[in-house]
């Protein structure tokens, strides 16, 4: 366990971001073994992922606010080719000095794949934690159709992944917050409603691990990392125990355990 004294300083907002209008925050350690770079999901934000850089303590760890969504809100088009493109960003200026991993949250999973495909050269590793890919395995249920009304679609969309009591929780300012980053949640939405696939996982020739949690729909999810390992052997699978689709925020040290055992994996086997 880390000591008090030893504690790394926080995830922290820098001025030093590869994109011009992209929100970048970094917890930066001496003498990292690699950087993480962590994308997260839809209506969510880079500060999400502070629980996972305190336990990350031997990793650099990046997270940043995708375009569209709160410091990084301003930052137009959308669209997951743009998103794929902020990452490749961190990815390049994060590799001149050491080995990346990519850790994608949700929807940000879709996006770490994406830019692994783009340039395998550059990642050593991607852990994605339920991510949607609807287009290999369609979920039992679908959802209501999207409407026009961003503000509307974000409180829906809250409400359905987390709850309504959170939702009513929130102060104004809070429910605001997440009302301003509709346009950004209709165009992740988007993405995954599309009937064709945004990429071929069967090229990807990057390490990867599909996580997924033993609570809520982890039937779905455990069929799914099946689908993708036929797809791809360099895709395996983990489930997490006592886990539910905001592990990043409820099981953080597992997830940290996780990340640190793969890398481990892909280091021995060089």
């Amino acid at each position: 366990m880390t000591s008090p004294s030893t504690v790394p300083p926080r995830l922290r907002f820098t001025a030093n971001s590869p994109v011009k209008g992209l929100a970048v925050a970094e917890r930066r350690v001496v003498h990292p073994q690699a950087s993480v770079i962590c994308v997260h999901g839809a209506l969510d934000r880079a500060g999400a992922f502070s629980r996972l850089a305190r336990r990350l303590d031997t990793f650099d760890l990046i997270a940043y606010d995708r375009r569209g969504y709160q410091g990084s809100r301003d930052l137009k088009p959308l669209g997951l080719d743009y998103h794929v493109d902020d990452l490749c960003s961190l990815v390049t200026r994060e590799a001149r000095h050491l080995p990346v991993i990519l850790f994608g949250h949700s929807f940000g999973g879709v996006v770490t794949f994406g830019a692994a495909l783009r340039d395998a050269s550059l990642v050593q590793l991607v852990v994605n934690y339920e991510s949607p890919f609807p287009w290999i395995l369609p979920r039992p249920h679908s959802h209501p159709s999207l409407s026009d009304d961003a503000r509307y679609e974000a409180e829906r969309f809250f409400r359905r992944v987390v709850s309504d009591r959170a939702w009513d929780r929130l102060s104004e300012h809070q429910r605001e917050s997440r009302r301003l980053d509709g346009p950004a949640l209709l165009s992740d939405l988007s993405t995954i409603q599309r009937d064709t696939a945004p990429f071929d996982l069967t090229q990807l020739k990057v390490p990867a691990t599909y996580v997924y949690g033993d609570c809520g729909s982890a039937d779905y999810y455990r069929a799914l990392g099946v689908e993708l390992a036929k797809l791809d052997p360099a895709i395996s699978t983990v489930e997490l125990e006592r886990a539910d689709h905001s592990a990043h925020l409820g099981s953080p040290s597992q997830l940290a355990e996780l990340i640190r055992h793969r890398w481990d994996l892909v280091c021995t086997s060089v």
